[in-house]
């Protein structure tokens, strides 16, 4: 089956913001109408472009040794890492505020940087979105099968 190759353009909807008071996902004048309503959300989905990885050789590598697994090669479609072929990443955020306004989403925590371009935001939906009884491979951590603290988790910001 051929498949018939296809560029896209996505353009950032906004940025990633950590500050002393927390972390804002600032979003654009333009996009600010799409806030409507999701301050009556308690989570969002925020994707995002991991923009530190936006190069050939990042893009190029396809299997890797997980830091949480480094005796497993897995291929890169079965870890959140941020480098891929295309450097999408998500993660489900608690919000704490919006305001539609000034286009700022206060959420408790992102494991994306300091003026990460986000892509998209989507409100967390319990029935399309949660998966009751995942299935995830041996050697992840056991841990993995919990959920996300509210507090949220950050990057490593050492690197």
């Amino acid at each position: 089956m051929s498949v018939k190759k296809k560029s896209f353009a996505i353009a950032p909807v906004g940025q990633v913001k950590r500050a002393k008071y927390g972390v804002q996902l600032r979003i654009d004048a333009q996009y600010r109408p799409a806030l409507k309503h999701l301050g009556r959300f308690s989570h969002v989905i925020v994707l995002w472009w991991a923009e530190k990885f936006d190069d050939a050789q990042y893009r190029s590598i396809l299997q890797t040794r997980p830091f949480y697994a480094e005796k497993v090669l897995t291929g890169i479609f079965a870890t959140r890492s941020p480098i891929r072929p295309n450097p999408v990443a998500s993660t489900v955020c608690k919000i704490l505020d919006v305001d539609e306004e000034e286009g700022v989403v206060v959420v408790s925590d992102i494991d994306a940087y300091d003026g990460t371009p986000i892509i998209d935001l989507k409100g967390y939906f319990p029935i399309a979105d949660k998966v009751c009884d995942p299935r995830i491979p041996d050697w992840l951590p056991a841990k993995w099968y919990e959920c996300v603290p509210d507090e949220g988790e950050g990057p490593d910001q050492s690197s």
